[in-house]
């Protein structure tokens, strides 16, 4: 059995075939993209990589709880496939978050700039947690919301009020990619890991779709985000990477996390 709140260094496979079955409340995935940026990102071709994939899904599908909730990231190719897939296997979507990144221009010059990710969130049954209160964003148009918050405005016939807790959390996330909120004098530096996801998005995730002491799961580990929101956010965490270098980060960055949690 493995213990709660470690980064192991594993291959995906090896590390779900040793979670119980029907235990992880949540789980964030941030699987490789087979973008060719890096040798655990790159494969042969489309089809090994989806073999892969579905593969790692099915491995992950019995470890949730009945009412768990999975939340996948990828491009949004590769996310049309993917949730596909997902509803094969009997899962039920929820949503499809774009995930604006703020991250810059593309430099794209016969189609679209790419400035996107995709987030496909999925659960067991439709009996899962969602915490839409813990979730809400900031209103947008603050001087018409000062007004309504006197008057209210009328909607069917009924005066709406603010919530003063803001609003509702919509399917597109503009929220600025991890590299581009660690710039130094204005330039974006190298990142210890090429693809990290910023804490505060995957806090999101966390505080929406699990509750204290459940167990959060990532076999993806990367620089260890996953588990520093667990940690902040007083969930446990099951998490692995096969990248020696990107547990003993993780391992690093946890520590970090409980260092400042402590003092």
């Amino acid at each position: 059995m493995l213990e709660l709140n470690q980064i192991y260094q594993a291959d995906c496979f090896d590390f779900l075939n040793q979670v119980q079955d029907n235990s992880i409340h949540l789980a964030i995935l941030d699987p490789p993209y087979n973008l060719n940026k890096a040798d655990w990102d790159t494969f042969d071709s489309p089809d090994q990589f989806f073999k892969f994939t579905f593969r790692w899904v099915d491995t992950l599908i019995p470890k949730l709880k009945d009412n768990g909730s999975l939340y996948i990231f990828n491009t949004p190719h590769n996310s049309a496939y993917i949730m596909l897939y997902l509803k094969e296997k009997g899962l039920n979507f929820q949503n499809w978050i774009t995930w604006d990144k703020r991250d810059g221009l593309g430099g794209a010059k016969r189609r679209y700039s790419n400035g996107q990710e995709t987030i496909l969130f999925f659960t067991k049954n439709n009996n899962h947690t969602f915490n839409y209160n813990a979730v809400r964003l900031p209103y947008e148009s603050t001087s018409r919301i000062k007004h309504a918050e006197i008057k209210g405005i009328l909607k069917n016939g009924k005066r709406w009020y603010p919530n003063p807790e803001g609003k509702l959390c919509g399917e597109v996330w503009h929220i600025t990619s991890a590299r581009h909120k660690n710039k130094i004098n204005g330039k974006t530096p190298k990142m210890p890991h090429l693809t990290p996801k910023p804490l505060e998005m995957i806090e999101r995730i966390i505080l929406a779709s699990s509750n204290e002491g459940d167990i959060v799961l990532d076999c993806f580990a990367g620089s260890g985000t996953t588990a520093q929101a667990a940690l902040k956010l007083g969930r446990k965490f099951l998490c692995c990477d096969s990248n020696p270098k990107y547990v003993e980060l993780a391992k690093q960055n946890i520590k970090k996390t409980l260092n400042n949690y402590e003092s």
